[in-house]
């Protein structure tokens, strides 16, 4: 199947490229390299940025001081005969930005996380309060003041976390917006180049709308066509950027030298192009990252988590005691759908599962029964599908009314509390899979054994990114191996608070 061609409207291939260019044109694809005498027309100047990621710093410190000084007014209201406080106020707020400075709280970044701004504003005034109360009690030592100073912090992270919380949702709003959004480019039409498309369409929240590849040679993929259309080469970079008004580029992985890529970052730069390159074995590059330079070359030392360490052994400690807990205080929920499920179904109340976790091993998974003759439920010998899990419903829809309801708010997952207290899976992992599609799995689809590194979860870093039931296979893989090689206990917070607002939508198989 051929690309799809250039829309109508926008400029044709025809019109970016320099005139003296040996490269071709060919069902809409540069085909060939630029001649080394090309003779460059005059290039008009280019189009203003209108990528509101270059305003998202200071709107957000604009934000922070809103909130900072509001939340003085509010404690100076609150806190009669306040003394020292007014000059105790300045050099809290001055604090309290610096730290959030200092941790990259404005920092230019793609991905919105509230999550990380709230715990960054916590952290911030936590020790702004400290370093005041320090401070108070050497220049006033006859004015204690701890109780003033936990009210303040209490107001103030209130607030700050709050405009924050804003901050982000509008932003993200604003960035999915295609009149906000920075027209893209991405250098590389290959595998990992269409891969990156992809994830930038998925994901509008980052601002960053693609609208076609540079490459000299696009690569052919069997029964996958192009999204998008090949717009030039590297070399085309002046006119692509000027007849598109792009405002970022991602380099992917191409055919263009090394040489070649140096130029074409040296030439973003000279056009105002924002620029981001996709790593060699980005597979493996977690966020902690190590850097040495030696003279001009960096050595990156990848520092990933390992499943044998105190990290995880604490981690499955809590998971026990988190299990108990929460078996406890759901145990009436619990009772009220296993009355249910009896008066719809009978008895057994459970269905049991062979599933796979941690190195391979085997458990019987604990669910609440939603069909009938689940009991019936043999092993498939058919091919399986590697794009596709297993999950879902699969057959003939044999769910009772109660089972629908329970399969849609996720109720019927609830006993898997039983399994984490027993030490066969956690709160947070990889979904386990039945043992013949898991043989299956390990010989047909990328890193399917890196996700067995881990024990099991009832929810996951791919679930709260909705890729359950019978969703990619693949991208389930990229997305369990991503949280493995990132763990961490505050990861697992942020996945088990987001589960919460994503099984409140309803939307589970």
């Amino acid at each position: 199947m051929s690309d799809p061609a250039v829309a109508p409207g926008e400029a044709g291939v025809e019109g970016l490229i320099p005139e003296g260019s040996r490269s071709e044109a060919v069902n809409g694809r540069v085909v060939g390299k630029p001649a080394v005498e090309t003779v460059l027309r005059p290039l008009p100047a280019p189009a203003p940025q209108r990528n509101s990621l270059r305003r998202w710093a200071l709107r957000v410190l604009l934000v922070d001081l809103a909130m900072l000084a509001t939340a003085n007014v509010l404690f100076l209201a609150s806190n009669p005969g306040s003394g020292s406080w007014p000059t105790l106020l300045l050099a809290f707020d001055a604090i309290t930005i610096a730290l959030v400075a200092s941790w990259r709280g404005y920092a230019v970044r793609l991905r919105l996380d509230a999550l990380d701004d709230i715990r960054t504003a916590l952290t911030s005034t936590a020790v702004a309060t400290m370093s005041v109360v320090s401070i108070d009690a050497i220049v006033y030592p006859d004015e204690p003041s701890a109780y003033a100073a936990l009210r303040l912090w209490l107001i103030a992270a209130l607030l700050l976390a709050l405009g924050r919380l804003s901050s982000s949702l509008v932003s993200a709003w604003r960035r999915e917006s295609s009149r906000t959004a920075a027209t893209t480019i991405v250098v590389g039409a290959g595998h990992v180049g269409r891969l990156t498309a992809s994830r930038l369409l998925e994901h509008p929240e980052l601002g960053l709308q693609p609208i076609g590849f540079l490459d000299a040679e696009p690569m052919e993929i069997s029964g996958k066509p192009l999204q998008l259309p090949v717009l030039g080469t590297s070399a085309n970079l002046p006119y692509v950027v000027s007849a598109h008004s792009v405002d970022c580029a991602v380099i992917a992985f191409s055919t263009d030298s090394h040489d070649a890529l140096l130029g074409f970052l040296d030439e973003c730069e000279e056009l105002g192009v924002r620029t981001f390159v996709v790593p060699r074995l980005f597979e493996r590059v977690p966020s902690r990252l190590q850097v040495t330079h030696v003279g001009g070359l960096p050595l990156l030392e990848m520092l990933p988590t390992s499943p044998r360490s105190i990290q995880f052994a604490v981690k499955y400690v809590l998971d026990r005691i988190a299990a108990l807990g929460l078996l406890v205080a759901l145990s009436p929920l619990l009772v009220a759908v296993a009355a249910a499920v009896a008066a719809s179904l009978g008895r057994p109340i459970l269905y049991r599962q062979d599933r796979v976790s941690l190195d391979g091993r085997q458990f019987s998974m604990l669910k609440f029964r939603t069909m009938k003759d689940s009991t019936q439920d043999g092993k498939q010998e058919a091919e399986f599908d590697p794009e596709r899990a297993p999950g879902g419903v699969e057959g003939a829809d044999r769910r009772t009314r109660v089972g629908t309801f329970l399969r849609k708010w996720s109720l019927d997952e609830l006993p898997q509390l039983v399994n984490v207290l027993k030490g066969e899976m956690s709160l947070v992992g990889p979904r386990p899979e039945r043992p013949e599609y898991v043989e299956y799995f390990r010989g047909h689809v990328r890193r399917y054994d890196g996700r067995l590194r881990t024990k099991a979860g009832i929810t996951g870093w791919a679930q709260i990114h909705r890729l359950r039931g019978q969703t990619s296979i693949a991208d389930r893989v990229e997305w369990d191996n991503y949280y493995i090689e990132n763990f961490s206990l505050w990861l697992d917070l942020k996945i088990l608070l987001r589960t919460i607002p994503e099984a409140l939508k309803g939307r589970a198989n």
